[in-house]
């Protein structure tokens, strides 16, 4: 089984980067419509949305210069905050909305869009809910998460280890691609420098 958790985590992996351009332009417009706020607050609302969560967050923070380690924080606290309303309040606000005729129809598309992607969390449970949260793809994350583990009745102890060690897995990619990759390229000649003198000297 954890053969192919890994198989599944490197190939997502793979091609999270370039999810996170198309997330980026989503975020670019957010900030240009919050321009005038907080750039702090503005991380923090972001990371409060649905899809954008903590992975929109980052991208905010290092577009608008926010320190790492307060970024880091602010979008950890943004993405997990509305999660335990999900647990506690999602499927008695669900079942009361499906009386209406209207938005029962918008609520049995939402559910069916979401257990549409719970493919590996229904196979690998806790494990499959973990990567499902912390790997930065296209309708994954914390909110659709909680609410797969709703549907499927998931013991709530372990969904919510799985989503907070999910979030810290999204926090550790985005970390690399936002702020990790921009530090590399800017110290890169440093890098060969030192390289270069170390290797001269021995």
């Amino acid at each position: 089984m954890f053969s192919r958790l890994k198989t599944l985590a490197i190939a997502a992996s793979a091609t999270a980067d370039e999810n996170a351009g198309l997330t980026e332009s989503l975020v670019n417009s957010i900030v240009g419509m919050l321009g005038g706020i907080p750039s702090e607050l503005i991380v923090f609302i972001i990371s409060l949305f649905p899809i954008l969560e903590c992975r929109g967050g980052m991208i905010a923070a290092s577009l608008l210069g926010v320190d790492y380690w307060l970024a880091a924080i602010i979008s950890v606290v943004g993405n997990l905050l509305p999660i335990p309303f999900i647990f506690l309040f999602i499927e008695k606000i669900f079942n009361l909305l499906k009386k209406t005729k209207r938005l029962g129809k918008l609520v049995t598309k939402i559910e069916n869009k979401a257990m549409s992607k719970s493919e590996k969390v229904t196979k690998y449970k806790r494990w499959g809910l973990l990567l499902f949260v912390g790997i930065p793809l296209p309708g994954t994350g914390a909110w659709t998460g909680a609410l797969i583990a709703v549907l499927l009745k998931l013991n709530l102890k372990d969904s919510v280890i799985s989503i907070l060690l999910g979030v810290v897995l999204a926090l550790a990619i985005m970390s690399f691609i936002t702020y990790g990759i921009p530090w590399i390229l800017i110290n890169w000649d440093n890098f060969n420098i030192t390289i270069f003198f170390r290797c001269y000297n021995g």
